[in-house]
């Protein structure tokens, strides 16, 4: 799968270089040529359209990160990296960042951050202490300004959870601990908190859920929420999820899913990874109820654009 992965990007940035050849050979170097090679992702790499979401296009493969232009999009992206989660949220050039999965990752996170443009990050959150969720945390706190940070009221003994700790405490930052029913905006995207816990026996009980709308398509970002998590309340349906757990046989039940009805399921998880993740479990009943599945595993990162 990984030497598939580097001969598609290899092939796709050939094509682009010689595109870009051919339009200063017909036209010299023109402002306008550089902006339109530029300007969004979805003008350089192919898209899919999603039935039932007519204002969203889905595009795969790391060739979509480049900077975000000044527009009215939404951008969601599901990066890749590897075993671990990290969702950014960009508007209007407000951005939250929902994870950053390992210490091993943290820089590759903060990599991807810098060529898509990103200097602040207005809301980072840490679903849980879980080091494929928060490992690269402090990489991103000492590079970027940081307006809110976002944890469940839990406190890990590991020295990963202890190096985020420090890195918040050499910026003079702060942990906000938000309550179930919170709401705040990201550009024109709004966003609530559906759930926080603060089980210390299981982190991924602690998940921060957080539900995102945005001109009438909602997303549902979960962390590591588990069966026990998706009984605890009545769910809105959604039409984009991002499956719980890097879809673990624990959590998308077939309660869950049948209540949310998501369209399109984001999978962040790792090639090969020694937990069987995602398992075939999760998989048929995302199946079931006629979710497209998209994962990073096989489609490295997943960007989803959607109109204003």
């Amino acid at each position: 799968m990984a030497s598939k992965k580097i001969k598609n990007s290899s092939i796709i940035g050939t094509i682009l270089t010689l595109v870009i050849i051919i339009a200063f050979a017909l036209f010299g170097n023109d402002s306008q040529i550089l902006n339109m090679l530029t300007s969004s992702a979805s003008d350089n790499v192919e898209s899919e359209s999603v039935e039932n979401l007519e204002n969203i296009s889905i595009i795969t493969g790391n060739d979509c990160i480049s900077k975000i232009p000044e527009d009215e999009y939404l951008r969601v992206y599901c990066l890749d990296v590897g075993q671990g989660d990290s969702i950014l949220i960009v508007n209007e050039g407000k951005t939250m960042l929902i994870d950053a999965s390992t210490n091993e990752m943290g820089s590759t996170v903060v990599k991807y951050l810098k060529q898509l443009g990103i200097s602040k990050i207005d809301y980072l959150i840490g679903t849980h202490p879980h080091e494929d969720h928060i490992g690269g945390l402090d990489n991103v706190i000492k590079n970027f300004d940081i307006e809110t940070i976002y944890m469940p009221k839990v406190v890990a003994t590991t020295k990963t959870y202890e190096d985020v700790i420090d890195a918040i405490a050499d910026k003079n930052l702060k942990v906000t601990t938000p309550k179930i029913g919170d709401t705040f905006n990201v550009g024109n995207a709004n966003c609530e908190v559906m759930y926080v816990g603060n089980n210390t026996e299981d982190y991924n009980e602690c998940s921060i859920v957080i539900k995102v709308d945005f001109n009438g398509v909602s997303y549902l970002f979960t962390g590591d929420a588990d069966e026990n998590v998706e009984k605890s309340r009545e769910w809105p349906e959604v039409d984009i999820l991002k499956v719980g757990h890097h879809g673990s046989s624990t959590s998308s039940t077939s309660k869950f899913l049948n209540q949310i009805k998501p369209k399109v399921a984001l999978i962040s998880v790792g090639e090969g990874n020694k937990y069987g993740h995602p398992t075939q479990s999760a998989l048929n009943r995302l199946n079931n109820i006629g979710a497209k599945v998209y994962r990073t595993d096989e489609n490295e990162t997943i960007l989803i654009l959607e109109k204003n």
